[in-house]
Parts: structure tokens; C-alpha cells; sequence
């Protein structure tokens, strides 16, 4: 248990190794999606590669809120067999399967259980019913939501993360776990209609529960029913798309929002509100649903145990220059994550080392949730390709940052393609801040990760 809430804390900085990184999407669309990918008549050949990531890792000695455990290692290596691909079974049907089977060496790690790692992120079924209009059954990865840093509307994303060798964000929305789905798509003439529906399959799991090396991990992504409906149009030069989300009793409307601004800056935003109680609340009730913590485990920190109208906001803008550089700055709110009082209750709580675990849950659970734990972000990031007019090449870089302590998480990459068969990344990253702020309190301190792929 306790283990497994360090594990869950050191993901809140985003810096794990283990992992394969696919190129980053343009996620400011106009909203109207397009079509699922349709194969060519031939079978065509699909996007396979073989991958080793070695990262080097520091950490912070002292600590605001004590974690139980020894120092974690120092370094760790992944090699992965990863593979994108779709067939045509049918004029009108198709398959389509993501999937990466992983080894993993570190101090500490147990063969196979720990060490070995399958992935099924996506394996369904499209069939086209008629001109424009889709069902789609299994496990697809859907992601909604214009922002980068954080995405109100992303709805099902809690609990599929898997390791990242980048802390970028909009990586980690590609790169995850799918949900079990059946999936209705109607395309028309500047919009779409999309419904869904998710099954219960199994109970939720545990917090930190070690998974076998071929557990799909339908235990996290289909642990209760959920059903969304979205409707996307264009009018003039906007993109809206709306959002009805159920899941568990609770009711989310959402709303994504694009307008260009002269030929080179976009302006987006993402909204998301209904009723929810605190990050608090939430994590202290799912760690006694799932009997990780004892059902008599006061709430800790105070907070009010009423359910509000709580809002998700991530608003800003995305410019391109002429010299291939791209610039986003946003702004994002989570109403229900920590405030400052509520920080102050976390540091104070959590000096108590009889305490301090249970402070520590809170933290794996929101990250768990691919949630914020602060109120108020703010979230830049950088893009330039072929930087100095060297081709092949792409330069990233962001940082997030907590505005009410000023403690950021960051990282700088580098990647290069040595031919069409090989490519090289490197990714650098680390969190700052005193002692008692978000970022300056967790035990990773910095990375350093490099990453060697080769395309089949």
C-alpha cells in the first residue's frame, strides 16, 4: 500500500521512465471532428517500432510531508515492442489495435509481475452503416477537449495512464489506456453527432494494485456505467462543441470552444460543471469503496463533506510564427482541487507521520484521476521544428505552474530522426518550489531520459 501511494505521488510530477512516446497531435481542431480513418482497398502496413528508454533520476532528501520507504532508484530502462495498426475485414468494416509489450529494469523491480508490462490501449471494431455514419465497438481511447495543460471535458481519462518518458500532457492523451465502449457517429455538413455508452465490468480497483503483465486493466477503465452524448457545429468562424457526461450519479455538461484571431493566433477554451464534492472527499470515499483505507479514516484535511456546482475552465491561445515556432499559454481552474487553505491543512496534516500516508493518497488519487491538485494553473508551452534550419529535428518545451505558491513542473526535448528507421530523443525535466508548495513537495526533484527508436 504504501508502496504503491509513493508510486502514484512520484507519477503527480509526471517524470516516470518506462515508457514510449508518440509524436505530439495539433490539438487545437475546429471542433467538428473528422471521420474515423478509413484503410486504402490494400492492405496497408501499419506503424511498428521497437523502443529503449534509460532515464537518470534525482530526489529530494527532505521532505515537507514524510513518505514511508527507502530512497526509490536512481536510474531504470524500458525496452518495448509497440504497434499501431488497421485492417479492412469488410467493404465497410474495419479493425484497429494499439498495443506495447514492455520490459522493464530497475532496483527493486520483481520478474514478470513488476517487470513485464502489456498494453492494450485500443482494440475495436468500425463498421460504417451508412455514408457518414459510424458504430464502433471495443476498446477505443477517446479524448475530448481543445487546451493543453489541462482539459475539463477529457472525460475519460482517469485511470488510464500508462509510463511517459515526456510530462507533456497532450502525450499522455494519446498514449493510454481506452475504454470498453460501443461508440455511435453521425458526420453532416459542418457538424456531428456522437453518443456513447461504457459498461460496468468489473469493480473498481484499488488504488496502486499491482496488475499481472497481461492485465488489460478493465478493472480502471470500465469500473462503473457511463454514457456521454456530443454535438459539434461550425458557425462563422467558431468551432463550439457540447457535452452531456453521466457517470455514477453525477451529471457534467461541457463545452469546447475555438476562434481563430487574425491568420496566425487561435483562441480556445474548454468548460466543464456539476455537482461534485472536494478532491478530498472524492479520494477518502474511494479509498474506503475500494477498502484501501479503513472505513472509520476521518476526512483530512477539514473540508465540507456537501456536494456543490463545481467548474473546470482551461482558457487561452495558440500562435504560429513564420519561422516554424509555435507558442500556447492557458489558464486553468479546477474548483474542487486544493485551495490555499486547503494546503496548508495538507502540510499541517501530514507532519504528523502517522498522518502523513493518508495525505499522500490524496495526492496518488487525484493524480490517479489525471487531475489537477491545485485551483489555479497556469500552463506555456513552446514548439519549434527544424530549430536553426536543421531538418529532422524538433525542439518542445513547458512548464506548469501553480499560481498560488509559484511552484512549476517543466521539460525541455530534443528529438532527431536519423533516417527514416531510426530516431533519437532526449527529455529533461524537473519540479521547483520551497518545501511546503505543490511542486517543491514531492519527492522526484529532476530527469533526465533517453530514448532510441526503431521503426519496422
Amino acid at each position: 500500500m504504501k508502496r504503491a501511494v509513493l508510486l502514484l505521488a512520484l507519477a503527480g510530477t509526471a517524470l516516470p521512465a518506462l515508457a514510449q512516446e508518440n509524436n505530439d497531435l495539433n490539438l487545437i481542431p475546429g471542433t467538428v471532428q473528422s471521420a474515423p480513418d478509413q484503410p486504402a482497398a490494400a492492405p496497408g502496413h501499419g506503424k511498428y517500432f521497437l523502443e529503449n528508454a534509460f532515464g537518470w533520476y534525482s530526489f529530494r532528501g527532505s521532505l515537507a510531508v514524510p513518505l514511508a520507504g527507502g530512497m526509490p532508484s536512481d536510474w531504470a530502462n524500458r525496452a518495448s515492442f509497440d504497434g499501431l495498426d488497421q485492417w479492412t475485414l469488410a467493404p465497410n468494416l474495419t479493425a484497429t489495435a494499439s498495443d506495447r509489450l514492455s520490459v522493464s529494469f530497475t532496483d527493486g523491480i520483481g520478474f514478470p509481475n513488476e517487470a513485464v508490462r502489456n498494453d492494450v490501449r485500443e482494440a475495436y471494431l468500425t463498421w460504417e452503416a451508412a455514408p457518414q455514419s459510424y458504430l464502433e465497438a471495443g476498446r477505443i481511447n477517446v479524448h475530448y477537449g481543445v487546451a493543453y495543460g489541462y482539459n475539463p471535458t477529457d472525460y475519460f481519462s482517469a485511470r488510464t495512464s500508462v509510463a511517459q518518458s515526456s510530462a507533456d500532457p497532450s502525450s499522455a492523451r494519446l498514449n493510454r489506456l481506452g475504454t470498453v465502449m460501443l461508440r455511435g457517429q453521425r458526420f453532416f455538413d459542418g457538424g456531428a453527432v456522437e453518443v456513447l455508452y461504457a459498461p460496468k465490468l468489473h469493480s473498481p480497483v484499488a488504488l496502486g494494485t499491482l496488475a499481472g503483465p497481461l492485465d488489460p486493466k478493465i478493472d480502471q477503465t470500465n469500473g462503473a456505467d457511463r454514457a456521454l452524448a456530443a454535438f459539434s457545429f461550425e458557425v462563422e468562424d467558431f468551432g463550439p462543441q457540447f457535452l452531456v457526461d453521466y457517470e455514477s450519479g453525477r451529471t457534467k455538461l461541457g463545452l469546447n470552444l475555438s476562434h481563430p484571431i487574425g491568420a496566425s493566433i487561435i483562441a480556445y477554451g474548454s468548460w466543464s460543471g456539476g455537482n461534485a464534492p472536494s478532491v478530498i472527499v472524492d479520494a477518502i470515499a474511494f479509498g474506503k469503496r475500494t477498502r484501501t483505507l479503513p472505513s472509520m479514516v476521518p476526512v483530512l484535511p477539514a473540508s465540507s463533506l456537501s456536494r456543490s456546482f463545481k467548474n473546470d475552465l482551461s482558457v487561452g491561445a495558440y500562435w504560429t510564427g513564420e519561422d516554424k515556432i509555435t507558442l500556447s499559454a492557458e489558464y486553468n481552474f479546477h474548483e474542487a482541487g486544493f485551495s490555499r487553505d486547503d494546503w496548508r491543512g495538507w502540510f499541517a496534516t501530514g507532519a504528523d507521520p502517522s498522518l502523513s500516508s493518508l495525505m499522500w493518497y490524496l495526492r496518488g488519487y487525484a493524480s490517479d484521476q489525471q487531475q489537477p491538485m491545485g485551483r489555479h494553473q497556469a500552463f506555456v508551452r513552446a514548439d519549434w521544428t527544424e530549430p536553426f534550419h536543421i531538418e529532422h529535428a524538433d525542439v518542445s518545451a513547458f512548464v506548469m505552474t501553480d499560481l498560488l505558491d509559484g511552484s512549476s513542473l517543466g521539460q525541455l526535448s530534443l528529438a532527431y530522426d536519423i533516417s527514416d528507421s531510426w530516431s533519437v530523443s532526449v527529455y529533461g525535466g524537473g519540479s521547483w518550489g520551497g518545501r511546503k508548495s505543490e511542486w517543491g513537495s514531492l519527492q522526484s526533484a529532476s530527469s533526465i531520459i533517453f530514448q532510441l527508436a526503431r521503426y519496422l
